[in-house]
């Protein structure tokens, strides 16, 4: 659940914020807060009578405005490089981000204890963790605005929900001495976020932005947030243990790539990893992610030859073109021939760019695979446990691919982690969805192939790049790419066989 939140702040280590966009921010920050005091209000109410709600609220409206009378005696108080009057909001924020996060703590902790058990739990724990993507967004843009840096945007994000799991295993224990403090607890948090939107946050968003700019990022903010709450509510009552697993493995299918990355990443600083090695690499396992399938498809006779070939022709081509009209764009905007200009922390060259488009195919390839495992899902027993071990392997060199391919392009080891992360997000997105829509796995075979044909032009401008650079190192690092990926799949290939995975999707592995 805490990790989640440290999502949020993945889109600052691409954009830096001028202050139109910082003012924007702030509105958008005041929304997800507000929305979120909604939701502990009706949760409060849920638990307990209203009044209790009601006294929560007003305590937390005072409590939060002692605090900021008494940090107003210290003009020179700092955090994250920040001195005054910024450094005292953002410990205003960060300190009741935090606080809200013991009310939903709480909720997790006795939703496992509720009537049904723990299949609700893990529903509401999931739910909880999606939620809390956008509130570390909120966090990270008060951060952000105020010239922090995304590391530790993500670090304090991840901090504010830290409560989530500790107090959810004693008021799991203790469910119905929680459940009565609940009312007040979660009152109280509406009221210090209700007190902070009003008399900072917004205040601070009307000196960058106008009015209306604000007003109307807040509304989107909160509507937003809404929407995403009324889901989670239809969705913990429609749903049952076999989707609850089926959800749990898709949320692990995105810790491969993120892993895969970290290990990319680390390889790369501890021996020094030089462009081209790192650009070979990231060809050599997306080239074997992209024949995968095809020829386990070709093997297995489920499609012959010429319908492979040209699926993957298909594929190819709509990248090509997806890809050249993005480049052209990008060339008619550009201030030299190697220099674009920037909405990120880093130059962002041609080849850069094509980088970055190569990742979109990755991202592409794990939507496709996301579907069949979305098919699988819910038919696995005991929460999918043994499932974790293959669908963690089988994502390993999705995220080693695209971190190896934006480190190789750009030296910023952070921001190859959040592009492992974000890839590594795509492949659980598509599995909930195919679990909620219910599809089979008819079709998906062709949807895969499609996937696996966009990889081959992406790469193949990123290998040719390479070559350029230096024809010894990114050979090495291609023949590294390519036995990596390859003993990643081959033992999630065994791993596969011999565990009841195959039983849940045959058609997927076999």
């Amino acid at each position: 659940m805490a990790a989640a939140t440290g999502l949020g702040a993945v889109p600052f280590f691409f954009v830096e914020l001028d202050p139109q966009w910082a003012g924007l921010c702030n509105g958008m920050a005041a929304g997800v807060m507000l929305a979120a005091s909604f939701d502990l209000i009706q949760e409060g109410q849920e638990y307990g009578a209203g009044n209790w709600v009601v006294t929560g609220i007003l305590a937390g409206g005072i409590f939060i405005w002692l605090c900021k009378k008494f940090l107003e005696q210290y003009e020179e108080v700092s955090m994250l490089d920040l001195k005054g009057a910024d450094a005292a909001k953002v410990v205003l924020v960060i300190g009741i981000m935090t606080l809200h996060s013991f009310g939903e703590g709480s909720g997790v902790g006795v939703s496992f204890a509720g009537s049904k058990g723990f299949t609700q739990g893990l529903l509401v724990t999931l739910a909880i963790a999606v939620h809390n993507i956008p509130e570390g967004l909120a966090v990270s843009m008060v951060l952000a605005s105020r010239g922090v840096s995304p590391q530790n945007a993500m670090l304090w994000s991840i901090i504010t929900s830290l409560p989530q799991p500790i107090v959810a295993v004693p008021s799991f224990i203790c469910a119905d001495a929680f459940s009565k403090f609940l009312p007040f607890c979660t009152g109280f948090a509406a009221g210090c976020m209700i007190w902070m939107v009003v008399a900072e946050v917004l205040p601070d968003a009307f000196k960058e932005a106008s009015a209306s700019q604000v007003a109307s990022a807040a509304t989107l903010s909160v509507a937003f947030m809404e929407a995403l709450s009324t889901f989670f509510q239809n969705f913990s009552h429609d749903y049952n243990s076999e989707d609850a697993s089926g959800f749990f493995v898709s949320l692990l299918f995105g810790l491969g790539p993120l892993l895969g990355g970290i290990i990319l990443v680390v390889f790369a600083l501890a021996f020094h990893l030089q462009h081209a090695l790192l650009m070979g690499t990231a060809c050599g396992i997306a080239f074997v992610l992209g024949a995968w399938r095809p020829v386990q498809l070709i093997l297995s006779s489920k499609l012959g030859f010429i319908p492979v070939l040209l699926l993957l022709a298909i594929g190819a081509a709509f990248i090509h073109v997806s890809s050249s009209g993005v480049l052209k764009v990008a060339a008619s905007k550009k201030a030299s021939v190697n220099d674009l200009p920037t909405l990120t922390g880093f130059p962002l060259s041609v080849h850069t760019l094509q980088s970055f488009i190569s990742c979109g195919a990755v991202a592409f390839h794990a939507l496709a695979e996301g579907l069949a495992l979305g098919v699988a899902a819910p038919k696995a027993y005991g929460l999918g446990r043994h499932m974790v071990l293959p669908v963690s392997l089988h994502g390993l060199p999705r995220g080693a691919a695209v971190a190896s391919c934006i480190f190789g392009a750009t030296d910023s080891w952070h921001g190859s982690l959040a592009t492992a992360a974000i890839i590594g997000f795509m492949g659980p997105i598509s599995a909930i969805g195919a679990i909620l829509t219910g599809i089979d796995y008819s079709g998906l075979d062709h949807i895969m192939v499609l996937a696996c044909g966009g990889l081959i032009p992406s790469f193949g401008n990123v290998v040719k790049r390479a070559l350029s650079l230096d024809k010894r190192k990114s050979t090495c690092g291609l023949i590294m790419g390519i036995g990596f990926a390859t003993l990643c799949l081959t033992f999630t290939r065994l791993v596969c066989l011999h565990t009841p995975y195959c039983n849940s999707a045959p058609e997927a592995v076999r």
